[in-house]
């Protein structure tokens, strides 16, 4: 086997990966140890890439262009040539006809610099339109416009080595040991190192992160400036502020500290939701610690005041000195692999190449320059809500959209759905054939993906990676870079008299490391000036940070250390911002707050993450959080289905008590889309949110919306579940997608491991169709004259069992699911069933007897349980620490990526004191 180093494509942790191949198939993955911003460890989505490289996966690639006659019709293939020629006249048609802003490009995060760089030079130096925006102005957009603001350049100051340096970290905003918990290992690390380290976690729900807190600030959803002003206004009354930084290195402090005087503790406590002494004592610890570090994402991004969230927080950095040091800073965690990328090159409505702002004059004539060409248009483009709102009014006519699927992933997604229909023209270049976004595309052109592209990515410390390309892509895919610089030369060729001036060609590159030193040579002088960086010197020297000129041996770890900003005066600004409320209050007709976010196992829309089985092992389904007492108020029982609803739409979901949220409050999983959660309405989590965006960075408020909860009165219930006899689990999947939308609820999702099937659950208000149940049969194999049948016409109950070699194949239960759990778990486990025969038809069979059930998998990489964990746990001696080392001894569970070590210390708690109170009941 051959080993390639490469980069994750998942969060902006930017973790090293070697890939284990043979030249034409994937066969591994493993951290690199080389790599500085993992040194070898990767988290349990990373350490499952390879799983979604498998020939199963890669049958529901895109491997050829394909070209859809007419909306309602099936993809037909087609070649390279005559599906790029026919984008390129029908764009250069439509640009003549209606301006080029009558086109819109929209990309992603998860595309490589280079891959970047061409479309946004193809949409503002070719088409002359800044329609092209991102997918990272969904998760990052309040983080570049919070930095411009007050550091004046969109450049995170920190490191991660600062987290080894910190006495006090600050987590604001973020699930880091879910949604990068690689980083969370290294925080988990240096607490171990210095138990003084102080961690104080800014989060409505009680996550994992803030379990591992030493506070944890429960506050209301988008109350973050009501705190942050809050906590200056301790630190100015308890002289905790370094007045000789703020003399030398800052303006505008004293319209701040005449804002945040009316921000008392009580105040705050009031408006937060907060005790005012825990205020008090995040003040004391922020004041007082020699380095703080501040971690935040999509608390304060995704949120109608995202800017100011931003800069409110780092106004306490800026007020304490904070900052340019070890140890110390404002870090926003990036939440894509390359979001940070996308910025350098400018590829959003609002920004230029090299950081260079769309609203200077002379930044555009620098830009216009660099590229040879008369000028870069001065009208911003649409963002992201904007650019599918704009679609939906027939202002923007034709979209490309490449490696996102905003059909799954953008908030109110019945007018995101409006604004795709009523496009003249919908390309979309994917990896996969699959996403909610597909079923819109007029043309689907095939790219390359992980583990068979070359470029570059910069991760969250500013750390630029090689990517490297292991096998080739299947069938005629390209990269994403090519297929871009194709189609461009193609439409230059065709507005070549009106839109080029001095240049042969804007797109002479034959590989991505041209682009890459273009790009390079785009940011000389620059805050960001990478002139000195190569694909050779990263392949010598491995990842670098900028800034890196040209003649400099390393990159830049920390800025502003000599506390000279990128600002017209070279001194930070104090941002005086107001603290403004949620967009959506909630109300008598809406009274929950919803609050989205990640899992651990999961990422994104699960385009990738949703092929392998074992990644739903920890969470299968989603389901709404509530407290308790919000369940026992509206008559609910935990494992209900609910009707959540929004002013927007609405979804159906399980629902389950939680003691991590306030009454009043919601959860929700964000992956869910309408390829895996369908029913009534049929869009999916993002059904629900608002497009409500902060007025600064356009950054739509995800993080909250309000919503309705009730009863979902669907008694009649239906679960099947089995293998394909094709061991195509995929192809199950798919089969079963088109019947979503029959019922009021039903999702789909991939069960088991080694071995994947396939679980598929609906419900209604009375029993489904004969033919709906029929079809459903025929796609699990259970219409065969070998499979065990039962029915009971009068109850509308059902049975098919499919048994071969004594093993369940497939089943399904209609009318009446009570045996699901255990049936579902004997198939799983592949048991022998030859002695429950007569178990498995009878219509109220309970579990067999001494069947426990393995719960939830805690551990994906050891496929450890709940049931066993607890049981193991309980059986150990000792402190809490003592037990969960012994288990981990003999089970191996948390020893291998780690990221089911946060679940694991708190299961290891609730046993201990569990056992202690058992021990003082019997005493």
């Amino acid at each position: 086997m051959a080993a390639t180093r490469s980069t994750c494509c998942y969060c902006g942790v930017g973790c090293g990966v070697i890939i284990e191949h043979d030249g034409t198939r994937i066969a591994g993955v493993q951290g690199d140890p080389e790599h500085p911003a993992n040194f070898g460890k990767l988290c349990s989505k990373g350490s499952a890439l390879h799983l979604t490289a498998q020939p199963a996966a890669q049958r529901y690639r895109a491997a050829h262009p394909l070209v859809r006659p007419a909306r309602d019709l099936p993809f037909e293939r087609a070649t390279w040539d005559e599906t790029l020629d026919s984008l390129a006249d029908r764009f250069a048609a439509c640009i003549r006809a209606h301006g080029p802003d009558s086109v819109a490009f929209y990309v992603s995060g998860q595309l490589l610099t280079e891959d970047y760089y061409v479309f946004n030079k193809l949409a503002k130096g070719l088409v002359g339109t800044n329609n092209i925006d991102t997918n990272s102005r969904l998760c990052m957009s309040s983080a570049v416009t919070g930095y411009k603001a007050t550091l004046g350049a969109d450049a995170p100051p920190a490191c991660y080595e600062d987290i080894d340096h910190a006495d006090l970290i600050f987590i604001a905003g973020s699930n880091a040991a879910w949604a990068h918990p690689v980083l969370f290992r290294r925080i988990e690390a240096a607490k171990e190192r210095n138990p003084a380290l102080r961690v104080v976690v800014v989060d409505p729900r009680r996550t994992a992160t803030a379990d591992f807190a030493d506070l944890h600030l429960a506050i209301e959803p988008g109350t973050d400036v009501a705190l942050f002003h809050g906590l200056l206004h301790v630190l100015l009354w308890e002289e905790w502020i370094d007045a000789r930084y703020i003399s030398a290195h800052t303006s505008g402090f004293a319209d701040l500290k005449r804002r945040v005087r009316e921000y008392t503790p009580a105040e705050v406590a009031g408006i937060c939701g907060i005790r005012a002494e825990d205020l008090m004592t995040a003040a004391r610890w922020f004041g007082e610690a020699n380095a703080v570090l501040s971690l935040y994402c999509q608390g304060l991004n995704q949120s109608s005041s995202g800017t100011a969230k931003n800069a409110a927080l780092i106004n306490l950095h800026l007020a304490t000195g904070q900052i340019g040091r070890r140890g110390a800073g404002p870090f926003s965690l990036t939440g894509q692999p390359n979001a940070m990328g996308g910025r350098e090159v400018g590829g959003m409505a609002t920004l230029m190449s090299g950081h260079r702002e769309l609203g200077n004059a002379q930044h555009r004539a620098e830009v216009a320059a660099l590229w040879g060409i008369d000028r870069v248009p001065e009208t911003p483009g649409k963002t992201a809500v904007e650019m599918f709102a704009s679609l939906a009014a027939g202002d923007i006519r034709m979209i490309w959209i490449a490696c996102t699927n905003p059909a799954q992933s953008m908030p109110d997604q019945a007018a995101v759905r409006a604004g795709l229909r009523r496009a003249e023209l919908v390309v979309l270049q994917e990896a996969y054939v699959d996403t909610e976004t597909a079923t819109f595309a007029d043309i689907l052109l095939p790219a390359t993906a992980w583990g068979e592209k070359e470029g570059t990515v910069t991760n969250s410390e500013r750390r630029i990676s090689r990517v490297r390309s292991a096998v080739p892509g299947p069938g005629e895919a390209r990269d994403d870079w090519s297929i871009a610089v194709d189609f461009a030369r193609r439409l230059e060729a065709r507005l070549q008299p009106q839109y080029l001036a001095r240049t042969p060609t804007l797109f002479p590159y034959s590989s991505p490391d041209e682009i890459f030193r273009e790009h390079a040579a785009t940011t000389a002088g620059r805050d960001l000036d990478i002139t000195g960086l190569s694909y050779a010197v990263l392949d010598a020297r491995g990842p670098q940070q900028w800034p890196f000129p040209t003649g400099a041996s390393c990159g830049r770890e920390r800025l502003y250390a000599d506390g000279a900003f990128a600002t017209a005066d070279g001194r930070a600004r104090f941002a005086d911002v107001p603290y403004v409320p949620v967009s959506e209050k909630v109300d008598a007709r809406y009274p929950f707050r919803l609050n989205t976010g990640r899992l651990r196992d999961q990422w994104h829309g699960m385009s990738r993450t949703g092929t392998v089985a074992q990644l739903f092992q920890n969470a299968g389904e989603p389901s709404l959080q509530l407290h308790a007492s919000d369940l026992a108020r509206r008559g609910l029982r935990a494992g209900e289905l609910v009707r959540v609803e929004s002013k927007r739409g609405h979804i159906v979901v399980a629902v389950e008590a939680s003691a991590d949220l306030k009454p009043g409050h919601a959860f929700l999983p964000m992956h869910w889309g309408s390829g895996s959660l369908g029913g009534d309405g049929g869009l999916g989590i993002n059904a629900l949110t608002t497009p409500a965006c902060c007025p600064v960075s356009f950054q739509p408020e995800l993080k909250h919306a309000a919503v309705r909860v009730t009863k979902a009165d669907l008694p009649w219930r239906l679960a099947a579940f089995g293998y394909a006899r094709d061991g195509d689990a995929l192809g199950l999947r798919a089969a079963l997608r088109p019947l979503l939308e029959r019922f009021p609820f039903a999702s789909v999702t991939l069960i088991g491991r080694d071995r994947p099937g396939v679980l598929f659950r609906a419900a209604a208000a009375s029993r489904a169709d004969a033919d709906l149940l029929d079809r459903i049969d025929a796609v699990f194999g259970l219409d065969r004259d070998t499979v065990a049948r039962y029915d009971d016409a009068t109850r509308g109950i059902g049975r098919r069992v499919q048994v071969e070699n004594d093993r369940l194949l497939a089943v399904r239960l209609s009318g009446d699911s009570i045996a699901e759990a255990w049936l579902r778990e004997w198939l799983v486990a592949e048991h022998d069933v030859a002695a429950l025969r007569p178990l498995l038809l009878m219509p109220t069979a309970h579990a067999p007897r001494g069947f426990a059930p393995r719960g939830r998998v805690v551990c994906t990489c050891f496929d450890v349980a709940e049931s066993l964990l607890r049981s193991s746990l309980e059986a150990e001696e000792g402190t809490a620490e003592a037990a969960l080392s012994g288990v981990q001894d003999s089970l191996k569970c948390g020893t291998n990526c780690g990221s089911c070590l946060p679940e694991l210390k708190r299961l290891a708690a609730e046993t201990r004191r569990a056992h202690a109170g058992s021990s003082i009941l019997a005493a």
